[in-house]
């Protein structure tokens, strides 16, 4: 990325920074990202993750996503210490109902137990998080099941393109139960949809390849659950067991 940094006046004239991953690179190694240093993230970084975002498809192009952003004002921090104390709340009421500290969680080297980990410094440190991104969906019309196909895509260009720029980020719900409180603090109407939060820094960690299901287990051919024999990994995939059990007919 361009390190040179420019006045949000100069953002005008001033073209996107380049990428430091392809695009293939990106989709494939971008994590979720919980841990970030303190670093701020520089106004023509967000310029760009936001334009990507609003690069995005939506129903009949109407492109109804906003995006509310908020770095280190006062509404930002009452908004961080608010979903902080949800997220904590939640957290620990999901890491009991989930068994994270039974079974593989009490091996301490275990993907369960390095999540958890993850999930509570994530918990204990969300205030300090240098951007909060509150994805926003302006509804037309009544609320339907596929609504969410015009704001998820632009949340995931914006965490693509967070990547692309040396960022990293992660989409949250946290934000579901103080979702009044928040709209008061950032004046949010009524009929506007907060669909998720997305936080934002540079990593303290790194990214890597992320890991999945086998491809022949994800993609089917003509007929639900019928193997499709160009849907094999490529060298070098590395894999998880998370999600619902494979075989879900007859449950």
């Amino acid at each position: 990325m361009d390190e040179t940094r420019h006045e949000p006046s100069d953002l005008g004239s001033t073209p996107l920074p380049g990428d430091v991953v392809g695009l293939l690179e990106g989709l494939t190694t971008t994590r979720a990202i919980r841990r970030y240093t303190d670093e701020p993230v520089p106004p023509e970084a967000l310029r760009a993750m936001l334009f990507a975002a609003s690069r995005a498809p939506s129903g009949s192009n109407r492109q109804p996503f906003r995006f509310v952003v908020l770095t280190d004002g006062p509404r930002a921090r009452e908004a961080k210490r608010l979903i902080a104390g949800a997220m904590q709340e939640g957290w620990e009421a999901k890491r009991k109902a989930d068994g994270y500290d039974r079974g593989t969680g009490a091996d301490a080297l275990s993907p369960k137990a390095r999540m958890a980990r993850t999930m509570e410094h994530f918990a204990q440190h969300f205030e300090e998080v240098p951007v909060l991104i509150f994805p926003c969906l302006v509804r037309y019309r009544e609320p339907f099941e596929g609504e969410g196909a015009s704001i998820f895509p632009a949340c995931q260009n914006l965490l693509l393109a967070a990547r692309a720029l040396g960022f990293g980020g992660v989409f949250t719900g946290w934000q579901g139960s103080v979702d009044a409180e928040l709209r008061s603090i950032l004046a949010i109407p009524d009929e506007v949809v907060i669909s998720g939060t997305i936080t934002i820094g540079r990593p303290e960690g790194h990214h890597g390849t992320v890991r999945r299901r086998p491809l022949s287990e994800l993609v089917y051919g003509e007929a639900w659950e019928q193997p499709v024999a160009w849907a094999v990994d490529p060298p070098g995939t590395r894999y998880t067991s998370a999600g619902p059990p494979k075989a879900t007919s007859g449950a």
